[in-house]
């Protein structure tokens, strides 16, 4: 089963969507901003993904620049802020299995699931 972390409004997680359901996988959609991830769901995410918590930010989120990017954040922390600020997850997350990747832009996904050998893509 596939997973998206998913948010409806925008461009780039719509695109992902519409990419998985064109090809006639089952998605499971979590829609991250309703239902917040635990510091201890997104860190075992960014171990599927292989990424830092640091590497989903959304950089240029006002709440971003305003509050956090000036002061200098453990990983702990850092999650803490994410899960508490979700809107500052850089979207889609797309999970399969034991990885995922971060897929943005679209190739990302595509190259992903070619490397686990996922037909269809």
């Amino acid at each position: 089963m596939i997973k998206i972390y998913h948010n409806p409004r925008c461009k780039k997680s719509r695109e992902a969507l519409d990419y998985l359901n064109q090809r006639g996988r089952q998605v499971n959609i979590v829609k991250y901003l309703e239902n917040k991830l635990t510091p201890e769901d997104l860190s075992a995410l960014l171990k599927k993904i292989n990424l830092s918590p640091l590497e989903i930010v959304r950089k240029n989120e006002v709440l971003w620049k305003t509050k956090f990017s000036k002061i200098q954040l453990n990983e702990k922390e850092l999650l803490n802020v994410l899960s508490e600020n979700p809107q500052l997850i850089e979207r889609p997350i797309v999970e399969f299995n034991s990885s995922g990747v971060l897929a943005r832009p679209l190739e990302n996904l595509i190259n992903c699931f070619k490397k686990v050998g996922v037909s269809n893509f």
